[in-house]
C-alpha cells in the first residue's frame, strides 16, 4: 500500500542494495543458489557491477578493495548491517527447507507482526527474507 509523503513522490519498492566483495563469482554462485536470484551483467556497464535481482529488487556486486583498510566485520558502526527481502508465508516455510538443505547457517526471529530467517553470505553480509504474520491492515 503506497501512502504519499509530503515530498511529492512514494518510493515503490527496493530496487538494490550495492555490496563490495572479495570474489565476485564465488558471490554470484552463492546469491543464484541460495536465493534464485537472476544475474544481469550488462554489456554497456562493463565487467561490474553485476546485478543480482527477484523481479525488481536485488543487490549490485562490486569487487571490494582489499588493499583499503579492513573493517571489523562484527561492528555495529556506519556499514550496511543487513538486507531483506519480502516473501510469502508459505516461500518463507520453503526457504527454511532450502537453508537446511544447503545445511547453511541461520537464525530465525519473531518480529510480532514479521517472521525473519537470516544467514550471511560468503563475505559475511547479513541477508533477511522477511514475512508478513499478521493481517496487512494490521502493520501497513
Amino acid at each position: 500500500m503506497s501512502k504519499t509523503m509530503n515530498n511529492g513522490f512514494d518510493i515503490e519498492f527496493l530496487d538494490h542494495v550495492a555490496l563490495r566483495v572479495t570474489d565476485m563469482d564465488q558471490s554470484v554462485a552463492w546469491y543464484q543458489k541460495v536465493l534464485g536470484l537472476k544475474k544481469y551483467q550488462l554489456p554497456e556497464w562493463g565487467a561490474v557491477p553485476i546485478f543480482l535481482m527477484s523481479g525488481k529488487s536485488g543487490i549490485a556486486l562490486f569487487p571490494a578493495k582489499l588493499d583499503d583498510p579492513e573493517l571489523d566485520s562484527q561492528s555495529r558502526h556506519v556499514k550496511i548491517d543487513h538486507f531483506a527481502f519480502h516473501v510469502s508465508n508459505a516461500g518463507f516455510e520453503k526457504a527454511k527447507q532450502h537453508y537446511t538443505e544447503l545445511e547453511l547457517d541461520y537464525h530465525i526471529l519473531d518480529h510480532h507482526y514479521f517472521h525473519s530467517i537470516y544467514t550471511k553470505d560468503p563475505d559475511g553480509h547479513v541477508v533477511e527474507l522477511t514475512t508478513l504474520v499478521v493481517d496487512e491492515s494490521d502493520f501497513y
